[in-house]
C-alpha cells in the first residue's frame, strides 16, 4: 500500500486551521490569566458571586471547543475533532492519509 499524502491545497487548509487554533489558544490563555488575576480589581467577581466572570470565562473557552469540532480531514471529510489537540494529528484514523503534504516544509 502506497503512502497517501495531502495535496498542497489541502495541506494549506490544515495549516490555516492549526494557525487559527494556536493563535486563539495563546490569546485565550493570556486573557484567562489576566481576567483571573485581576477579576476582583476589574469588578468581575467578589468573594461570593462569580456572575459576569463565569460568563466571560465561558465566552473565552467556547471558541476552543468550536475550533476543535470544526476540524475535518481534508482528504475524506471525516471530523477529526478531539484527536487533534493544539495541532492536527499525524494521520487520519478514517482514511489513513498522512496529514502533512509530501513536500511540506512543516
Amino acid at each position: 500500500m502506497s503512502a497517501r499524502y495531502l495535496t498542497s491545497e489541502q495541506d494549506a487548509q490544515l495549516r490555516r486551521w492549526e494557525r487559527w487554533n494556536r493563535n486563539y489558544f495563546v490569546f485565550a490563555f493570556v486573557a484567562l490569566i489576566v481576567v483571573l488575576v485581576f477579576s476582583s480589581q476589574l469588578g468581575l467577581s467578589s468573594g461570593d458571586d462569580w456572575g459576569s466572570l463565569g460568563v466571560l470565562l465561558a465566552l473565552l473557552v467556547a471558541p476552543i471547543v468550536v475550533l476543535q469540532l470544526r476540524l475535518r480531514c481534508p482528504a475524506c471529510g471525516v471530523k477529526i475533532g478531539w484527536q487533534a489537540k493544539l495541532m492536527a494529528p499525524d494521520q487520519c484514523k478514517s482514511c489513513g492519509v498522512f496529514l502533512r503534504s509530501k513536500n511540506s516544509s512543516s
